[in-house]
């Protein structure tokens, strides 16, 4: 196996041209006559108004630990309130044209699933149907403690009431920058009252997977099947930065099945692909959408 490439920084330009057309029909003729998974990232969102993580226009983040959340009151109350913020414009994004494609590709036999480490919702509400969240999703809140659950949505209507105000307080600040988990760039947050587990006093967390947290035994077993049952991966939008998402391309790497990676922007695994395009990810699922086979073999 190809080892990924050394001395990759997260955020390094691609200095290679934009894909053109030897790119393209590379790709096509890669994934042709084969059952395709998908891997996504937080690039492949950023068309429908989520920034993401490490790409070339990225601005630079710091997201709040596993640990800073769970030891400290202080770290809780600025996470949720800036996730209170957050949550509303995330509801509100569309899914953009590179969900639609990879949807109706499922639908036509040609994409087998898709593994994301999005948490957005975005490919279920394109109409994905077999998607493995790596990383959870922000519409579901658990109670550290007792494992109680709610909904996003009835947890907004206890922040909103506990604390009047505050979403109209802060949005008179003007722009605030919103990132991929629905965390956003907000310094003041003193005085957000956040709320505890109803049935027990704990501590209430998003169901998503934080830095420094391991991804549920469960999903990633799940991940790994899709790509043991298929014969193409298609990565799109993400730098693989990060190991939950990196290990599958290696895995695919290491079964031997072809690899075409688009992304703006280099990734740590660039040496495992076979097809590398340095493209958007709506303009290039919609072209592939349009040029590969309706149903691939497996």
């Amino acid at each position: 196996m190809r080892r990924a490439t050394i001395g990759w920084v997260p955020g390094t330009p691609d200095t290679r041209p934009p894909a053109g057309q030897t790119e393209l029909d590379a790709a096509v003729e890669t994934l042709a006559g084969r059952r395709v998974v998908a891997l996504t990232g937080a690039g492949f969102s950023t068309d429908s108004g989520l920034p993401d993580y490490r790409g070339p226009d990225a601005r630079q983040r710091h997201p709040m630990t596993y640990d800073q959340f769970a030891g400290s009151a202080d770290y809780r109350r600025h996470y949720w309130a800036r996730n209170h913020l957050g949550w509303h414009h995330m509801r509100r994004s569309e899914p953009n044209d590179g969900h639609y494609a990879l949807a109706r590709m499922e639908a036509a036999g040609t994409v087998s699933g898709v593994i994301t480490q999005n948490v957005d919702r975005l490919h279920q509400r394109a109409g994905s149907r077999r998607v493995v969240d790596l990383h959870g999703h922000y519409d579901l809140i658990r109670c550290l403690a007792c494992g109680w659950t709610c909904t996003r949505t009835e947890l907004d209507a206890r922040l909103s009431a506990l604390n009047p105000g505050f979403l109209e307080q802060v949005r008179e600040l003007g722009d605030i920058e919103v990132a991929p988990d629905a965390d956003v760039v907000l310094a003041e947050t003193e005085g957000f009252v956040v709320a505890d587990c109803p049935a027990c006093g704990g501590i209430l967390k998003p169901d998503i997977v934080f830095f420094g947290e391991s991804v549920p035994v469960d999903r990633v077993r799940a991940a790994y099947d899709l790509v043991d049952a298929a014969g193409a991966l298609l990565v799109a939008g993400t730098s693989l930065a990060v190991m939950s998402g990196l290990r599958f391309v290696r895995h695919a790497s290491g079964i031997g099945l072809p690899i075409v990676l688009v992304n703006r922007g280099l990734t740590r695994g660039d040496d495992l692909a076979s097809v590398r395009l340095n493209a958007g990810t709506s303009e290039t699922l919609t072209y592939l959408e349009q040029k590969l086979p309706t149903t691939n073999a497996g």
